[in-house]
């Protein structure tokens, strides 16, 4: 991940959950609540990085603090013994939350057990008192998730798009540039490490985007990258079989121009058609040469063949891409009804 966008998220983390832990312990002072810095305490627990994320574990925290109070009495409230009532009711709320799946809401069930175990107070003026800390605090955490800097982070998708499209477009040149005989002046095995590194950096980028959102269809960036990972995958593949050739047959520079002329085309917007056309004329035109005649030549073309299937396949993952976007995808993204496509 980029230094200063990483730094950058840091920072705006740090300052919501600075603003929101005082804010929260203000309000608490501001009501008369007792314990009234645990509001603070469950603010910074529920800040979490996404909206989504935030809503969720709200809930999660209303519906276990219900089940808290209810093992805090018949634990704390029923045993002498301090350090042994709150043991059992500590493995009860984690043996519970666990079982449901709310892990995240453990440490906030703990400081409220705590709280019962001082006061060993189980009135309804004082499990109010609890419920309102517990409410303040992922109230203050949601307002705050609302403020996302939602147009910032879609620019840096579509910038990673773009960025994607120009590094597959020159690996696919410097595959061409093999399958010519031509000098390579970059490591293709480098440039496919890095580009795998970025899309996975890219995936998360379009989840937490699409975490921050209350819509269906930014799943778009996320289906967009992963289906990128897998032609990078296609071309990992078909760099592969490319070095297992020992003499080159020259049916090869047929592929080449095929390549050369499909790059330009690795494109967000583009169903992969035409293309795929004209790589069913290419096989056709290679069924029709002259059967090989030596063992070198007839490796060699095999492994053109496989090369083929390839790039056929590195073309369906596109097609499919397309075939699987909505109306409203298409429209928002492509700028363009699903009818005009076919």
């Amino acid at each position: 991940m980029n230094k200063k966008k990483e730094w950058k998220k840091l920072l705006m983390r740090a300052v919501k959950i600075a603003v929101g832990s005082s804010a929260a312990i203000y309000i608490a002072q501001h009501l008369g609540l007792d314990n009234a810095a645990s509001a603070g305490t469950i603010t910074l627990l529920t800040l979490v990085t996404t909206k989504w994320e935030t809503v969720k574990l709200s809930l999660y925290r209303l519906i276990t603090f219900a089940i808290s109070v209810m093992l805090a009495a018949l634990t704390i409230g029923m045993l002498n013994s301090e350090w042994i009532a709150y043991g059992i009711f500590i493995f009860l709320i984690i043996f519970v939350c666990h079982a449901f799946g709310w892990q995240a809401t453990i440490s906030v069930n703990s400081v409220i057990g705590i709280h019962f175990l001082l006061a060993k107070d189980f009135s309804f003026s004082f499990i109010f008192n609890e419920f309102l800390l517990v409410f303040i605090g992922i109230t203050i955490a949601v307002i705050l998730n609302l403020f996302y800097d939602y147009r910032h982070q879609k620019n840096g998708l579509i910038r990673s798009m773009r960025d994607t499209e120009n590094r597959l477009q020159m690996i696919m040149g410097e595959l061409a540039a093999y399958l010519s005989n031509k000098d390579m002046q970059r490591s293709v095995w480098n440039d496919i490490r890095m580009l795998e590194q970025s899309l996975q950096e890219y995936i998360m980028d379009a989840c937490e985007y699409q975490d921050n959102t209350f819509h269906s269809h930014p799943g778009y960036y996320i289906d967009y990258f992963e289906m990128r990972l897998k032609q990078l995958g296609i071309l990992h593949n078909l760099h592969y079989e490319i070095k297992k050739i020992r003499e080159m047959p020259r049916q090869a520079k047929i592929i080449a121009d095929y390549m050369i002329y499909l790059a330009p085309y690795v494109v967000e917007v583009n169903t992969p058609e035409a293309q795929i056309e004209k790589l069913k004329e290419i096989c056709a035109q290679m069924a029709e040469e002259p059967l090989p005649q030596t063992r070198e030549e007839f490796e060699g073309r095999a492994v053109l063949y496989h090369i083929l299937m390839d790039l056929e396949e590195f073309l369906v993952f596109k097609r499919r891409f397309v075939e699987d976007l909505d109306e409203k995808q298409i429209r928002r993204y492509w700028k363009m009804d699903k009818a005009s496509l076919k």
